[in-house]
């Protein structure tokens, strides 16, 4: 089997392919855009970063499964929320090739392409990278979390915060309408009224401001799938967070999620939780 190094360093190869396919499509005036059959949009550059990550996985790792957003389960299953583990020598590999794809095509650049490997049940590496913002968020298991953005060359360990009460927690969360549409607004709403400060970063990037120290609680989505979470989940949890589904259970396959800096979760999930 393969070390956490190998895994990892693969894992950075494809993010900078995933990187390099990104930023040439990035604001083009051309850029194709379609409507998927759940009524979101996809973009041309979302199926070529997917396309050439499944392709170079299958020549390097021709005996671990892949699951995706655009291309469903290597095992030819279609896109779900895929609850089920890894198959055969229970490695799976999972894939978000642009997490934020409404940004991206409105030319904002809090996108990402997430990469995650599983084994059995558990996330064991993870590679969160935004090239826009100039920022790569990685961790193994029992390795750390770590981050390398324009400020300098060295990668920084993450850490959690050390807040311990929401009166004086920053909360960073994404979009409201899908709150809304569940009936549940006025509960986000009173989580982010009770903190001493809240901004709406949104998607991949409101977990990895939990996961820096910069926000105590963040993510709070109610409506997500395997591959917006399995990354963020272990770079949380190896900062010294807490990551669970809005249930409180520690899944990245639960349709929902939220971190903390661990300190927070429960009076969080007391707000927000089902």
């Amino acid at each position: 089997m393969s070390s956490h190094e190998d895994d990892l360093a693969l894992a950075f190869e494809l993010a900078d392919v995933a990187d390099s396919i990104t930023l040439s499509r990035f604001r083009a005036e051309d850029l194709q855009v379609e409507t998927k059959p759940d009524l979101t949009p996809v973009t041309e550059a979302d199926r070529a970063v997917e396309r050439e990550i499944r392709r170079r996985l299958a020549a390097a790792r021709p005996g671990e499964s892949i699951v995706g957003e655009e291309y469903g389960d290597s095992d030819g299953k279609a896109n779900a929320h895929h609850r089920g583990r890894a198959t055969d020598n229970g490695r799976r590999w999972i894939i978000d090739p642009i997490d934020g794809t409404k940004g991206y095509m409105r030319g904002t650049p809090v996108w990402a392409t997430l990469l995650a490997l599983q084994q059995d049940e558990d996330v064991e590496v993870a590679v969160v990278s935004a090239p826009a913002l100039a920022r790569r968020w990685w961790a193994t298991r029992g390795g750390g979390a770590f981050m390398r953005d324009g400020l300098g060359p060295e990668p920084r360990p993450l850490h959690v915060s050390a807040i311990k009460k929401l009166e004086d927690a920053q909360a960073s969360y994404g979009g409201m309408a899908e709150w809304a549409k569940i009936g549940r607004l006025d509960a986000l709403l009173e989580l982010v009224s009770r903190c001493w400060r809240s901004r709406a970063f949104g998607d991949v990037w409101s977990y990895m401001l939990v996961a820096e120290g910069a926000a105590d609680v963040g993510g709070f989505d109610p409506k997500v799938t395997l591959w917006d979470l399995a990354a963020p989940l272990l770079i949380v949890e190896e900062a010294g967070g807490r990551f669970t589904d809005l249930h409180g259970v520690r899944r990245a396959d639960g349709g929902s999620g939220v971190a903390t800096n661990g300190l927070l979760h429960d009076a969080t999930l007391a707000i927000v939780g089902w």
